[in-house]
């Protein structure tokens, strides 16, 4: 059995209100429980807040370059990547190149061997190949 892990980390500056950078980890990871650190955000959790990431990666049409940023951060069972904390605000997805001025919010995913392929899987003219599904108990 392979456990999904969420890990999420976002700073929170003294010019930006908690409740905004609450908001913007919820609007892209749903239901991962949230912890107040000193000057940041830390918030875990499983499969379930992934499922809304997984969705918004296709309504946004962005598989390809969420692939391409996915298998950059892969480093054994763990995804790592960034993502714009201002666009995560907006509800959107964003990966930034660099770290941005305010923080990005930090992505750490475990636990299983195809979860890039379930959430951006190989496209044919944008479109994927084969969708596979995931549960937490493959």
């Amino acid at each position: 059995m392979e456990t999904i892990e969420v890990s999420v980390i976002a700073a929170v500056r003294p010019t930006e209100s908690l409740e905004k950078v609450v908001g913007a980890l919820e609007n892209i990871f749903p239901g991962l429980t949230l912890v107040i650190e000193d000057d940041h955000l830390k918030a875990t959790g499983g499969l379930e807040p992934l499922r809304n990431f997984h969705r918004l990666l296709r309504e946004e049409r962005i598989l390809d370059a969420a692939r391409s940023v996915m298998l950059k951060g892969l480093i054994g069972d763990a995804v790592l990547f960034r993502l714009s904390k201002q666009a995560a605000a907006a509800g959107r997805i964003n990966f930034p190149p660099t770290e941005e001025p305010l923080g990005s919010v930090h992505v750490q995913i475990k636990g299983h061997d195809r979860l890039i392929d379930w959430l951006a899987p190989e496209t044919a003219e944008g479109r994927p190949i084969e969708e596979i599904e995931l549960d937490d108990h493959d």
